[in-house]
């Protein structure tokens, strides 16, 4: 996941603007001020001014700073995340889409569950139903033994949802938020870590080469 402020950048006013709130992720949220102070370092330089913000819905607690009143925000606590751009497109929607969708439970965990299906799908993984999918790919060593152990103990229990029956409990919106947390994991061991290396060691191989050619 990747940090994001907003579509457009807050700014530090009596109300926080934002497309969702950090922590409940509802949609155009009414982020309140209930408090607010200014610092400075110990020599009287780097002033900063600090509001914290209540969500009216789930009653968390957002921080945000800028350098003025009512200028752009440059710090925010919790800060908005949206999936990283490393994972596929599809797979990322879907994502986004669960970590929106975490106060409709049932939503969240089946878009969760849509997330990883596409993941393995985009591994190689397509055919067959999801849990035993997760299976083969630990069997092949694309994911640990503890991940498909995990996997096995959040609901990704798509086909539940849509066929339910007086045995299939609903989701709450603790499973939802345990399932949308294997997916983001899984998109971090599957996608966003290797396209980490593989940059980290493309910018080492430029300095490589330039201390040669500077030798």
């Amino acid at each position: 996941m990747t940090a994001n402020m907003s579509k457009t950048e807050p700014t530090l006013e009596e109300n926080l603007i934002l497309d969702r709130c950090p922590r409940c992720r509802v949609a155009s949220p009414n982020l309140e001020k209930i408090w607010e102070a200014q610092t400075k370092r110990y020599d009287g330089t780097n002033l900063r001014c600090w509001r914290v913000y209540r969500c009216r819905r789930c009653g968390g607690l957002v921080t945000a700073s800028a350098q003025e009143w009512a200028r752009t925000v440059i710090e925010m606590f919790p800060s908005q995340v949206e999936a990283d751009e490393a994972i596929p497109s599809k797979a990322r929607d879907y994502l986004n889409q669960a970590m929106d969708s975490v106060q409709s439970p049932a939503g969240a965990v089946m878009l969760a569950a849509s997330a990883v299906d596409e993941m393995l799908k985009q591994k190689g993984y397509k055919e067959g139903k999801l849990y035993p999918r997760i299976k083969k790919a630990e069997k092949e060593h694309l994911i640990t033994k503890e991940m498909a152990r995990w996997a096995h103990q959040v609901r990704l229990d798509a086909n539940d949802q849509r066929h339910a029956d007086e045995n299939t409990n609903l989701p709450n919106e603790e499973d939802a938020k345990k399932s949308v947390g294997f997916a983001n994991a899984l998109a971090e061991f599957l996608f966003v870590l290797p396209s980490r290396v593989t940059k980290g060691l493309e910018e080492t191989n430029i300095e490589s080469e330039t201390e040669e050619e500077t030798a």
